[in-house]
């Protein structure tokens, strides 16, 4: 009873404080927030320099890396941010393990203790988590396992309905010229960051149509051990309009829409069989560089950085990442393994090695976690990567100084 009359009561005092029961999304007007109001109190406190750590990392709801949780698409469907996280749990584009709807769920256990110690990532050196930056997990979009062409066309919505908001924070001034910078962004706006947590690799279409919206035909830096450019009268031979849209052509539509920047796009970690060398040539007119697996035993990190800047250049990007370019003896559990794949330690560091880049938004895709170790080997570098990709980000404003009239 006495607990019965406790909430009772607390719901009547919300009802009639409008002060208590509602806080306006300006984060400017600080004085109408009550003493003491914990607006997300899940959310972890990321410790500073110098200050304690190792909390109690497995408690409350589980968000990437306890990143405070936003109903995006609904209840607050006005809330801004700079980067948003969003999983899109879709996996019947599959060819051969399914399974990677579980995916953005996985990945958030795999993310828990990225901020057991504080966050700061010593090599970029820079605390994403306290970078200044407002960085929300806007759960995860709703997708029906039903119909497939629905599927997509909900995860486009729901990507840009994140992608079209306002940044949170304004881009500032320049750091070396001390000038303001102006979007890089077709549209001319600032638009936020978004990380997907995938899904099967089909979800990149509708992502690369929203991305469109804001940038219009981007660059792309693509870590897979596949092409996923494949026609789609060769990959699964196209039996209706809609099964020739799958995990491994819908780069091949991408590039029909005109969704990608041609001849600044590329390829990392390749090493998948072929139907022929003329799975190349299409991949050619698809847009795209290759850089194989194995040539990182020549070229070396540092080599495989370089190929990917150079191609790029100072070029808006977005960024795809298939976890099966690790090889799985350290990311196993995925819809389509394939051995002699890079090591964690190397993406990771390659990744790092685009510190700089105008990386617009990003994802991590085909994880699938009923095929991981008790140990959570995949969903964990999955999370690291994405440690890496934020990173990233956080250092680099989307924006340009303005070229002045001569």
């Amino acid at each position: 009873m006495n607990s019965l009359y406790s909430f009772v009561t607390c719901a009547a005092l919300l009802s009639i404080n409008p002060a208590v029961a509602h806080v306006s999304h300006d984060h400017s007007i600080v004085n109408q927030i009550p003493l003491g109001y914990v607006k997300y109190p899940y959310q972890a406190t990321y410790p500073g320099d110098n200050e304690v750590t190792a909390d109690s990392v497995f408690s409350g709801i589980t968000t990437f890396a306890r990143l405070p949780w936003v109903q995006c698409l609904s209840k607050q469907s006005e809330e801004t941010f700079d980067i948003a996280f969003i999983g899109a749990p879709f996996d019947t584009g599959t060819s051969y393990r399914p399974g990677a709807r579980f995916g953005p769920s996985g990945i958030r256990a795999g993310s828990r203790r990225l901020t057991l110690y504080g966050g700061y990532n010593v090599p970029l050196e820079v605390n994403p988590f306290k970078s200044g930056l407002k960085i929300v997990d806007c759960g995860d979009i709703p997708v029906t396992p039903y119909d497939n062409a629905f599927a997509i066309k909900q995860i486009e919505n729901g990507h840009k309905s994140l992608l079209q908001r306002p940044a949170f924070s304004p881009l500032g001034n320049d750091s070396v010229t001390g000038e303001p910078l102006v979007p890089i962004s077709k549209d001319g706006k600032h638009h936020p960051r978004i990380i997907t947590l995938g899904g099967d690799h089909t979800v990149v279409l509708p992502i690369l149509r929203s991305i469109y919206s804001a940038y219009g035909a981007i660059s792309v830096i693509h870590f897979d051990s596949h092409l996923d450019t494949w026609k789609p009268s060769v990959f699964g031979g196209s039996p209706s309009d809609q099964a020739a849209i799958n995990h491994g052509t819908y780069f091949y539509w991408a590039s029909q829409e005109g969704l990608i920047a041609n001849g600044s796009s590329i390829h990392g970690a390749i090493r998948t069989t072929l139907s022929g060398p003329a799975d190349y040539l299409n991949d050619d007119d698809s847009g795209f560089q290759r850089i194989e697996a194995r040539e990182i035993d020549t070229l070396g990190v540092a080599g495989i950085i370089k190929k990917v800047r150079d191609v790029v250049g100072d070029k808006p990007v977005y960024l795809s990442i298939d976890i099966d370019s690790i090889d799985p003896a350290f990311a196993p559990a995925t819809g389509t393994p394939e051995t002699g794949g890079w090591s964690t330690r190397e993406l990771r560091a390659i990744i790092r090695g685009l510190d700089g880049l105008h990386i617009v938004s990003a994802d991590i895709v085909e994880v699938a976690p009923a095929y991981d170790t008790n140990a959570e080997l995949t969903t964990m570098a999955a999370a690291d990567l994405l440690f890496e990709v934020m990173s990233v980000m956080a250092k680099t404003p989307l924006g340009k100084v303005a070229v002045r009239a001569v």
